[in-house]
C-alpha cells in the first residue's frame, strides 16, 4: 500500500485536476471494494473542495464472476430500470463522476462469450443517452485507477510485493510521486493542448499509417477538431478525463478508413484479453477480423451494434512516452493507450468536431461521426511506426517517424 500521504496526494489530483470538483455539485463514485482506503480519501477530499453528496457504486470481480457463471440466461438480456434512472438523474443534476478501475484482466475468462456480449448490448441500451451525455463533456468525469490484487499479479506474474510495485507504478505514471502533482500536470496539460492546436489548425484531410502489420489511411471529417490533456465541460469549468494521459486525439471520417491494421498490445475487454489481432477495413466499415487470442470476444465486439464495425477515435501517442518507457505492459487501457498510438472501435467524441456536443445524432452523422453503444480504445503504436498527414492539396508531412513525433 501507498503511504497515508501518497493517498492523498493522489484523492486530491483525482477530485481537483482531474474532476475539477465545484463547490455544491455532486461526485459519483465507481470503485471496486478492495480500493476503499482511496475512495475514503477521494470522498474526504471532495467534501473538503465542498461537495453536497458523494455516492460510491461498489463493485466485487468475484460476485461480478459469480453472476456470469451461475445466473440464469435471460438476465443477461435485461438491465435494471432503477439503475438507468439514477444515472439518468445524476448527468441531469450535472453530477461528476469518477471510476477507479482495478479490474482483473482474466476476470471472465471461460464465461460463454454470448452472455458477455448480451450483458454488454443490455447495458449499452440502457446508458445511451447517459453516454452521449457524457461524451459529449456536459459534465465532468475522469477515470484513475488502483491496484487489485489479480491485476497486480497479472502485471507483475513473479514479484512477492505485485500490488505495492503496481501502486508504484501507478503514482509514477501519475505524476503522484513528483513534488508538487498538481504543478506538473498543469505543464503536462499545456504541452499536449499545445500539440493538440497545432494539428487542428494544420486541418490535415488524411492520415497514413505505416508499420509491420499496419498499411492504413484515416481520412478526417472537414471540422475535426484535436484535442489533448484537458478540456471545458459544459459549463466551462476545466477536467482531464484520463489521470495518465500522454494522447492528442479526434475522430476519423466514418467512412473513409481503408487498408489493415494489426495490434501491438493486449486488449483487455469485458473480463477477457484479445491479443495478436488484426483488422481489415473497406470504407471505413470492418470487413474482416483476426485474434491469435479471444477470437470469440473480438467477434462479439464488432458485432454489438452496426457502429462496432466502425472508428471513433485516432489517438497520436509518441513511443518515447514515460508509461512506454516503463517497459511495463499493464492489461489496462487506461495505461496501454498512453503508450502507445491507438484507435477506438464505436462511437466518437462529439468534441472532436467544431460546435459537435450542439449538434443533433443526424448533424454528427452528416459531418462523419460514428455512432455505436460502445467505445473500445486498441493499441497499435510501436518504435515501427511511420505516420504523414496529408494537406487538402495533396501534400504530405510527416507526424511520426520510428514511433515518436516529427513535429
Amino acid at each position: 500500500m501507498p503511504t497515508q500521504e501518497q493517498l492523498k496526494k493522489y484523492a486530491a489530483l483525482a477530485v481537483r485536476t482531474g474532476i475539477n470538483l465545484q463547490s455544491g455539485q455532486q461526485l459519483e463514485i465507481r470503485a471496486g471494494i478492495e480500493n476503499a482506503p482511496l475512495v475514503r480519501e477521494i470522498t474526504r477530499v471532495a467534501y473538503e473542495v465542498g461537495a453536497s453528496n458523494v455516492y460510491v457504486q461498489w463493485s466485487d470481480d468475484e460476485m461480478t464472476k459469480i453472476r456470469y457463471f451461475d445466473a440464469p440466461e435471460d438476465s443477461f438480456d435485461a438491465f435494471p430500470e432503477w439503475l438507468k434512472a439514477r444515472f439518468d438523474q445524476l448527468a441531469d443534476e450535472k453530477t461528476a463522476f469518477l471510476s477507479v478501475v482495478s479490474e482483473d484482466p482474466d476476470l471472465l475468462n471461460g464465461v460463454e462469450s454470448s452472455r458477455i456480449a448480451r450483458a454488454n448490448k443490455a447495458a449499452g441500451v440502457a446508458l445511451a443517452n447517459w453516454r452521449k451525455f457524457v461524451m459529449s463533456d456536459n459534465v465532468s468525469w475522469c477515470v484513475v485507477a488502483a491496484p487489485s490484487d489479480a491485476w497486480a499479479a497479472k502485471v507483475f506474474p513473479d514479484s512477492e510485493n505485485a500490488v505495492e510495485e503496481l501502486w508504484d507504478a501507478i503514482l509514477k505514471a501519475t505524476r503522484v510521486d513528483q513534488a508538487d502533482p498538481v504543478a506538473a500536470w498543469e505543464k503536462h496539460d499545456h504541452n499536449l493542448r499545445t500539440k493538440a492546436t497545432f494539428l487542428t489548425e494544420k486541418k490535415y484531410k488524411t492520415l497514413h499509417y505505416s508499420a509491420p502489420g499496419t498499411e492504413l489511411s484515416i481520412e478526417l471529417p472537414e471540422r475535426h477538431v484535436w484535442l489533448g490533456g484537458g478540456g471545458p465541460n459544459a459549463d466551462g469549468v476545466d477536467f482531464i478525463a484520463n489521470l495518465p494521459t500522454e494522447e492528442v486525439f479526434t475522430l476519423p471520417k466514418k467512412t473513409g478508413v481503408n487498408g489493415h491494421v494489426s495490434s501491438t498490445k493486449p486488449l483487455s475487454y469485458s473480463g477477457n484479453l484479445i491479443d495478436g489481432f488484426t483488422l481489415w477495413f473497406e470504407d471505413g466499415k470492418i470487413v474482416k477480423a483476426e485474434a491469435k487470442q479471444g477470437q470469440a470476444a473480438l467477434d462479439e465486439l464488432i458485432s454489438l451494434d452496426e457502429g462496432a464495425r466502425y472508428l471513433g477515435e485516432v489517438a497520436l501517442v509518441p513511443h518515447h512516452s514515460p508509461i512506454s518507457d516503463s517497459g511495463i505492459l499493464f492489461y489496462n487501457t487506461l495505461f496501454d493507450e498512453n503508450a502507445s498510438c491507438h484507435l477506438a472501435i464505436g462511437r466518437a467524441y462529439s468534441t472532436c468536431l467544431e460546435n459537435g456536443p450542439s449538434l443533433s445524432n443526424e448533424e454528427l452523422a452528416e459531418q462523419g461521426a460514428n455512432d455505436s453503444m460502445t467505445h473500445v480504445d486498441f493499441m497499435i503504436g510501436s518504435a515501427d511506426m511511420s505516420i504523414d498527414g496529408e494537406l487538402a492539396d495533396g501534400t504530405r508531412e510527416p507526424l511520426m517517424r520510428d514511433g515518436n513525433w516529427s513535429i
